[in-house]
């Protein structure tokens, strides 16, 4: 297990501070990205969604591809955004500091078409702050076997992994949780790890449960939200203390923000690097 404090002011993420792996550089072997809509979901019923394929240009159709799955999709494909992923992936692959792997960015779900300039997704607190096995379901059960049509999949948890921010955090611990045997790397940003819909249990479940194979990064602001479903901070200091407690392989990055996903961006090559250390 491993905890690291980063103190200071965290600059803003434009161009001149984001990581140096951010960006696409002249002679790196550059991914593809497909997007599709999923609109024939049986276990979030009447739900409209648009998500993302990265597909490495590394994937051999022979060879089984590595998995990571992003909540709020559309964030992490984002080329102006905190996180550039397919930049970060296409770098941290060509160098051999992660696996072949394809990334699925999938968009929280609406009830019907989202309005213009819709801004929120009226069932992602549903989908993401629920802490049962519907989302995980949802991906073992729709998404994943659509894109198993058309790309090989590892079915190897150990190489699976799942990232989110806030509420997408949560959801994504709690994809792992529920189903360890489906995903095992877990990476929460901004994590909302309180009371919206029971979320602010784990610590004291993390506590009594038999350790799971998971292997949890975490990265938290000090200045994050305080409000009536918690204090983001604190919350997050608790899934720290019960992740240490019960010895699992962790990492908890601390910054100086608040609820934004500036921080994260600019540690995610390095997130990268620690989550994916062992893969060879």
């Amino acid at each position: 297990m491993m905890a690291l404090r980063l103190a200071g002011t965290m600059p803003a993420a434009t161009p001149s501070t984001l990581p140096s792996e951010a960006s696409f550089r002249a002679g790196i072997p550059k991914g593809t990205i497909t997007d599709y809509v999923w609109d024939q979901s049986k276990v979030f019923p009447g739900t409209w969604r648009q998500y993302w394929v990265y597909v490495p240009a590394q994937y051999d159709p022979d060879r089984e591809a590595a998995v990571m799955v992003f909540q709020d999709g559309a964030r992490f494909v984002d080329p102006n955004g905190h996180f550039r992923v397919p930049a970060v992936f296409d770098n941290l692959i060509h160098q051999a500091e992660m696996p072949v792997t394809i990334a699925i960015f999938v968009n929280p779900g609406n009830k019907g078409m989202p309005a213009p300039k819709q801004r929120r997704f009226n069932n992602r607190s549903f989908e993401y702050d629920t802490p049962d096995d519907a989302y995980v379901r949802f991906l073992m059960e729709e998404i994943l076997p659509e894109i198993s049509k058309h790309y090989r999949l590892t079915k190897d948890p150990d190489m699976r992994a799942i990232c989110g921010n806030s509420s997408g955090g949560i959801c994504a611990f709690t994809a792992a949780w529920e189903r360890p045997d489906a995903f095992r790397k877990v990476v929460s940003h901004i994590g909302s790890f309180v009371n919206i819909r029971g979320g602010h249990s784990y610590p004291a479940m993390i506590r009594k449960t038999e350790r799971k194979p998971l292997r949890v990064f975490l990265q938290e602001g000090m200045n994050d939200l305080d409000n009536a479903h918690g204090n983001w901070p604190l919350a997050n200091k608790k899934m720290e203390k019960a992740l240490r407690f019960m010895d699992y392989d962790y990492r908890m990055v601390w910054g100086t923000g608040g609820h934004s996903s500036k921080h994260g961006g600019q540690i995610f090559p390095q997130t990268m690097r620690w989550v994916w250390r062992d893969f060879r």
